[in-house]
């Protein structure tokens, strides 16, 4: 199994979306890349702990390549808008893409690259190795399964 952390926005769409993809066997919604340790939904609400909504993405690569994956991914996101995605604004809401294995780097950086040719702005969605996720509380997990109406920026059929 491979992993991948998304971040595209607030995590509730993104890991109902993601985790509909055959070929992906676990998805988990927290908070990554940030500063401070273990922080709450209402410290990262607040953008004083740097970290980004994202999803962690154990996927299957002999069902779906990291290729693929991305693929859907960008279908999601405005990869060129900075710290906003739908009506979220903050930095919390930032796009990004964190890689757990260096080997994977060339692989997203070349879809990033296939991307930015749909754009004539530049993408700014960040490309970093994760140095932290942590889950986010368990109201959060699995939130539009539970909450099939709540709010959504992504739209899922």
């Amino acid at each position: 199994m491979k992993k991948i952390i998304l971040a595209g926005g607030c995590f509730w769409g993104v890991e109902e979306y993601i985790s509909r993809i055959k070929g992906v066997v676990e998805t988990k919604v927290g908070y990554a890349n940030g500063t401070k340790k273990n922080p709450t939904y209402e410290e990262v609400c607040r953008s004083d702990t740097r970290h980004a909504e994202a999803c962690y993405v154990i996927y299957d690569e002999n069902l779906i390549s990291l290729e693929r994956l991305l693929d859907r991914f960008w279908q999601i996101i405005d990869p060129t808008v900075a710290n906003r995605q739908g009506n979220d604004i903050g930095h919390q809401y930032r796009t990004g893409i964190f890689y757990t294995d260096k080997d994977d780097l060339p692989v997203i950086l070349k879809s990033m690259d296939e991307e930015q040719k749909k754009y004539s702005k530049a993408i700014v969605t960040e490309i970093e190795p994760i140095s932290c996720f942590y889950d986010a509380e368990g109201y959060h997990q699995k939130y539009l399964k539970k909450n099939p109406d709540g709010y959504c920026h992504i739209e899922l059929d």
